[in-house]
């Protein structure tokens, strides 16, 4: 649970002021986006590697074909044009990056769930292939749009991922799946979930996920739960658990949807 606005200090000292509170929410978020994208890192640098890779392969194409002979115009211009869509694709990670990690004022705005979801898709896949984890999309059709902070929800899903994909890191990797979905929850809300095949959460720690510093990484911080569910809550929305079947973990988040 995100702390407490009017609780008081240890041994009787002051309330926390909101203004203080605000700001020690802003750092316990700031620090739990910079350690998912540190935890990342290899996917990411395996996603940002193949356009560079792709990019460098079509410049020694180009170089050979001009060289060979002056026939080869086609051939160069349409590896110019692969150049210009892989740097796109790399200058692409490299924003959603920027986007991710800097902190800034909330930018709420009616969005479409799913285009959130699949903005962050390339980076989860990377992730995902770096654990050796099949990570699916089953994205709900003819959604209701949603108002929220873009990033602050990508990093929500990042920060669920991320912990699915520790959670099966002792399953045998033919049985590694994890599956993103969005789908209408009734009631006037939508549904993000993330739902993994690993081991599940054991029960003496279901009931305290949400509390600051309850972790089952080996080092992990135990606010990555919490950062999640103070920014779902300030969205007006919420952010649980329950288990998978046959096994496994699913958290999500419910955000309420737009009036149409």
């Amino acid at each position: 649970m995100p702390i407490d606005r009017t609780s008081s200090a240890p041994q009787g000292g002051a309330a926390v002021p909101p203004e203080e509170y605000a700001r020690l929410q802003g750092r316990i978020t700031q620090v739990s986006r910079l350690a998912t994208i540190g935890e990342m890192a290899a996917g990411i640098a395996h996603e940002i590697n193949q356009p560079l890779t792709a990019i460098a392969n079509y410049a020694r194409a180009s170089e050979i074909l001009l060289r060979k002979s002056e026939d080869g115009k086609a051939d160069v211009l349409e590896a110019l044009q692969e150049i210009e869509r892989e740097a796109r694709r790399a200058a692409d990670i490299i924003r959603r990056l920027r986007d991710l990690v800097r902190g800034q004022p909330s930018e709420r705005a009616p969005a479409d769930l799913n285009g959130v979801v699949t903005e962050v898709a390339e980076l989860l896949q990377g992730d995902a292939r770096a654990h050796g984890v099949r990570l699916l999309f089953e994205l709900g059709e003819a959604m209701p749009r949603v108002v929220v902070d873009r990033v602050q929800i990508q990093h929500v899903l990042l920060n669920l991922t991320r912990n699915a994909l520790e959670a099966l890191g002792e399953v045998p990797s033919a049985e590694r799946e994890i599956v993103v979905r969005t789908a209408p929850a009734g009631a006037g809300e939508v549904e993000l979930s993330v739902t993994d095949t690993g081991p599940g959460v054991a029960p003496r720690i279901a009931g305290r996920l949400f509390t600051p510093f309850v972790t089952t990484k080996p080092n992990g911080t135990g606010l990555g739960l919490v950062s999640s569910q103070t920014t779902v809550r300030a969205h007006d929305g919420t952010l649980g658990y329950r288990p998978n079947s046959p096994r496994g973990a699913c958290f999500f988040l419910r955000l309420p949807a737009r009036p149409a």
